[in-house]
């Protein structure tokens, strides 16, 4: 992967001719012409994902997205690759040619999602006004009636809006449709009872107070409209059979991986790199299981099926969990103690002035992750830094027993180390303090997601867990569920695989349970490429540390590591390669 990236910007000098200017000089320009004047016009373009990242300049903007919207975007885009291609990037220096290259494949992956992949014709749950109004409500980035103005002025264009996304959808999947049904009944929670009880004690005048309630009044009917429409799609799709596959194909699936993963490698390449992963995990976990056989089975023999032994043992493990009442605050409890022992072993350097908030998912993020983190976008570092988890609720007692028997003693802790501390909470703090705007703002999927699953492995190496094998095992199982991610995904999208072959890889070969089971298939039915960046990051991250340690031996330093690892933001690990010196990671 890093050989990857040194070819390309190779390739890249080699093909640039001309009278170039000094690096410095070079920098300076490429910094004018792409600074902070082009990212103010991209947010323009695109204040939905401003307001994510912490940018409101144009917050109250809320884009139509209709035929003309669609067409205006393409040119800005043609308009903002034509610019780019007009930069010498072999006259930059290391660090903005890669500056150079992140914004190339964002604007191109960009254009290749609008003119090829075109989701916003068969994805109906693109079309959501939740985050960006509750972002707004509950972000105390200026004061509260000025919020409320900003939110008032989004409000008025959310019937246009529905109106577009009912115009646009063509022939949708009756998974995203689905998906849609539910989350779009997150939009009546944020515009709900919550909001008028905000709205009544604010200082608004009683002009704009009555303003608001017609146009949010206006804005709730028009959800409603949209989810009646979206129910009566759905029932038509499943009478005449017209919906479309979630099955994106491999030529459009290598494009995605392409772009969204930024390896190098293919698809393809990956999925047979996971399927010998799978096989040493397994070869490991039988060791592992041998180990502990005695202590949970002292009277019977273990099956001579490595696979029975290893799911039998796991299955036993997994009846020590908390309750479903206690979900949520077991992992608020765990939190700190993660976070005291990250400082205590001086892994990483954390900043106490951006505390984690442990919460109940919001219900318009429901329905896709049981846990997540809403982080601030650099503009706005200093705004709350959510971690999401999902209560147990609509579950009948037997799903909820087999989801925290996956979730069990071992395993939740893990979970909270991937999404938390010190996986994507961390990760995303450091990105949000990058000197490059570009590389913590268009971040690398693979690289944020194989952050998260390397710091569970960097965990347990520091001794979390004791080194028992118990949390070694549990946690090999999840290691099975990253590498299996990669392989499901592949063997759904490309190779067609029906959900009965994936349901018994995941519970039979990755020994997960019914629940993680089923939720898998969905999740993969609803998502593409994304279920590998776990691994390919992962791999990649371990592979160049690992190269490191051999490098330098002794002066190696895992802390100096870690920090000027995460000082990149969140830009593709072969660039982070392309950037790092070794004596970066060395003792001082």
């Amino acid at each position: 992967m890093r050989e990857t990236w040194g070819w390309l910007l190779v390739l890249v000098a080699l093909c640039s001719g001309g009278v170039q200017a000094g690096p410095g000089e070079a920098d300076a320009a490429f910094e004018r012409q792409f600074g902070d004047a082009f990212l103010d016009r991209y947010w323009r373009e695109n204040p939905e994902a401003g307001i994510a990242s912490g940018y409101y300049r144009y917050a109250a903007d809320l884009l139509v997205p209709d035929a003309a919207y669609r067409a205006h975007y393409l040119r800005y885009l043609d308009g903002a690759l034509a610019d780019l291609a007009q930069v010498d990037p072999s006259a930059l220096s290391e660090a903005r040619r890669a500056d150079w290259a992140l914004l190339k494949n964002r604007l191109e992956s960009e254009r290749w999602g609008l003119s090829t992949f075109k989701q916003w014709q068969w994805d109906p749950s693109l079309y959501n006004v939740a985050e960006p109004i509750a972002l707004l409500l509950n972000t105390p980035y200026a004061p509260e009636p000025q919020r409320l103005r900003t939110v008032m002025t989004r409000l008025a264009k959310v019937p246009a809006f529905y109106a577009a996304a009912k115009a646009a959808i063509s022939q949708p999947t009756r998974e995203h449709t689905q998906l849609a049904i539910q989350q779009s009944a997150g939009v009546l929670d944020v515009l709900g009872k919550g909001l008028e009880v905000q709205l009544a004690g604010s200082g608004l005048s009683a002009a704009e107070r009555t303003e608001f309630w017609l146009r949010l009044r206006a804005a709730r009917a028009a959800a409603q409209s949209y989810i009646a429409w979206l129910k009566a799609l759905d029932a038509r799709l499943a009478l005449d059979g017209s919906a479309r596959s979630f099955r994106i194909g491999e030529t459009l699936y290598e494009q995605k991986f392409a772009y969204d993963i930024q390896s190098g490698s293919t698809g393809k390449q990956l999925y047979e790199r996971a399927l010998a992963e799978k096989e040493r995990l397994h070869a490991r976990m039988s060791v592992l299981a041998d180990q502990l056989w005695p202590k949970y089975f002292p009277d019977t023999a273990a099956p001579a099926d490595r696979v029975e032994k290893i799911g039998k043992l796991i299955a036993k493990l997994s009846e020590q969990h908390t309750t479903r009442e206690d979900f949520i605050a077991e992992a608020q409890r765990q939190v700190p103690m993660l976070e005291a022992w990250v400082r205590d072993h001086d892994l990483l350097t954390l900043d106490a002035s951006r505390p984690l908030q442990v919460r109940e998912t919001p219900l318009y993020q429901r329905g896709f992750s049981i846990a997540s983190v809403n982080a601030p976008g650099p503009y706005d570092p200093t705004a709350n830094t959510y971690y999401n988890v999902s209560p147990l609720d609509d579950y009948t007692p037997e799903q909820a027993e087999s989801f925290l028997r996956e979730y069990n003693r071992w395993q939740f802790q893990i979970l909270n180390i991937h999404e938390a501390v010190p996986g994507h909470y961390v990760q995303l703090v450091y990105a949000n303090k990058s000197p490059s705007k570009i590389k913590a703002l268009f971040g690398n999927g693979a690289m944020v997601e194989g952050w998260a699953v390397y710091s569970e492995k960097m965990m347990l190496e520091s001794g979390w867990g004791g080194f028992e094998p118990e949390i070694e095992l549990i946690h090999s199982k999840w290691l099975l569920r990253v590498v299996s991610n990669t392989i499901i995904d592949y063997g759904i999208q490309v190779l067609n695989w029906p959900e009965q072959r994936v349901l018994d890889l995941i519970r039979n070969e990755a020994f997960q349970s019914e629940t993680e089971a089923r939720g898998k298939w969905r999740r993969a039915t609803l998502s593409q490429v994304q279920l590998t960046s776990y691994f390919a990051g992962y791999s990649a991250i371990y592979d160049y540390r690992e190269r490191l340690k051999r490098e330098l031996g002794p002066r190696f330093d895992l802390k100096r590591f870690h920090e000027r690892f995460l000082s990149f933001g969140s830009a593709p690990v072969a660039v982070i390669e392309s950037l790092m010196r070794p004596q970066d990671a060395a003792k001082p």
